[in-house]
């Protein structure tokens, strides 16, 4: 699992800032069939320098628990970097998803 985890957060580095991604389009571009794997790998990250904030729900839900300190943190970080919020949550994904090309 530990392997995965590398994958996911190294990935993870390459979303921009100002956007987002889902644990399931992380799953689905490294073929991992479980974006619950995803998730996990968010939350056992102990890295500050992963910007694992940048990673929602399919809903553009933030996580109520966000490892560096909850959705509120997460919440603020993605706001510091000019990401929008259709609620109190939630991400606008119309706007703020990151498709990367390759």
């Amino acid at each position: 699992m530990k392997g995965i985890f590398v994958k996911i957060q190294d990935y993870t580095k390459r979303i921009p800032k100002g956007k987002v991604t889902t644990y399931g389009e992380i799953s689905d571009r490294l073929r991992i069939n479980n974006p619950r794997i995803v998730g996990w790998a968010m939350h056992a990250n102990k890295d500050k320098n992963i910007p694992c904030h940048r990673v929602v729900n399919k809903e553009g839900k933030v996580s109520d628990s966000y490892a560096f300190d909850g959705w509120e943190t997460q919440k603020a970080k993605l706001v510091k970097e000019g990401v929008g919020f259709i609620s109190e949550k939630s991400v606008d994904l119309s706007k703020y998803l990151w498709n990367p090309k390759s």
